[in-house]
């Protein structure tokens, strides 16, 4: 019964930790998904999102601007990546290591230090870790990324409907036919690069509100959690959400499972050591199942087509 009250207990915070990194899983969906490049950026950029963030409202600027410069922040790294792999000729998981690499120094650079604190009391934050419970509806934490979560689906819906839209997911399907219709693939690329990267540096400006500071080693392992979201995702809903708003859903409800899956975890008593072999674990079986499944149901088929 105590494990119950306990689990209970911590499932609104998995529910708004799961939320905001679904947030940032969506960015990975569209480098992974849609323009199926490898991106290793999402480490980095995880933390100069929130960096930069903390720093603007510590230099007393609105919370809209200090969010919409850390934004910026995350698409001038994704757009680094983008020139190194398009321009420059490297390899996309490479570039994205070398990219993360010099973010890390520049994260030191920009908060002077390896963290930086803020705290609800002193500033007007969008969402916080002491907005879970005991607060009017549209002040709750959970309610307001929710809210966040179907606006940012909703433009992005929107945006993969326009011409530069489709021409990012022609270039994800197949780059040789689309510079064939004459795409410019290279510019297609670094712009899905730099959208990606600036969703996961304003999910890592929500993340310092939530929990109250932006640290150094914020990022660390984000590419993991982020691909967990979309793997989980896909899985458990793929067979019933076909439509592209519907699949962007599935990546933040993927999250939400992931952080909820933690804390059972965690309650169960397992050493917190070892979470990161556990979500590099449940990341490489969700990736599996697709390949199981169709390794079970493959010589099913052929025997099918063998009696016809």
């Amino acid at each position: 019964m105590e494990f119950i009250v306990s689990l209970l207990a911590a499932i609104p915070g998995a529910v708004a930790q799961g939320l905001i990194w679904g947030i940032m899983a969506v960015g990975v969906f569209i480098t992974y998904k849609v323009l199926d490049v490898a991106d290793l950026t999402v480490d980095g950029t995880m933390c100069t999102g929130g960096a930069v963030f903390i720093m603007m409202m510590m230099g007393g600027h609105s919370i809209l601007i200090s969010m919409l410069v850390a934004t910026g922040a995350g698409m001038i790294a994704g757009m680094t990546t983008g020139i190194l792999h398009t321009f420059m000729g490297i390899p996309a998981i490479l570039a994205g290591i070398l990219t993360q690499l010099g973010l890390y120094s520049v994260n030191l650079a920009i908060m002077g230090k390896a963290n930086q604190g803020i705290s609800a009391l002193n500033y007007d934050l969008l969402v916080s870790l002491l907005k879970i419970r005991n607060v009017t509806l549209f002040e709750n934490t959970i309610i307001r990324l929710v809210l966040y979560s179907i606006i940012i689906i909703a433009i992005l819906y929107w945006f993969f409907g326009t011409e530069i839209g489709s021409s990012m997911r022609a270039t994800g399907n197949n780059q040789k036919m689309s510079r064939a219709l004459g795409i410019n693939t290279k510019l297609t690329i670094v712009l899905g690069l730099m959208l990606s990267n600036g969703l996961v540096a304003l999910s890592s400006a929500l993340l310092t509100q939530y929990q109250g500071f932006a640290d150094v080693n914020m990022g660390r392992g984000a590419i993991v959690i982020g691909l967990a979201a979309v793997i989980i995702g896909e899985v458990v809903f793929g067979r019933i959400f076909h439509n592209f708003a519907l699949r962007l859903f599935s990546v933040v409800i993927g999250g939400i499972i992931y952080y909820i899956v933690l804390q059972l975890v965690i309650q169960l008593g397992i050493n917190t050591n070892y979470l990161k072999l556990l979500t590099a674990v449940v990341v490489a079986v969700f990736l599996a199942i697709p390949y199981w499944r169709k390794k079970m149901y493959s010589p099913k088929l052929k025997k099918l087509k063998g009696v016809k």
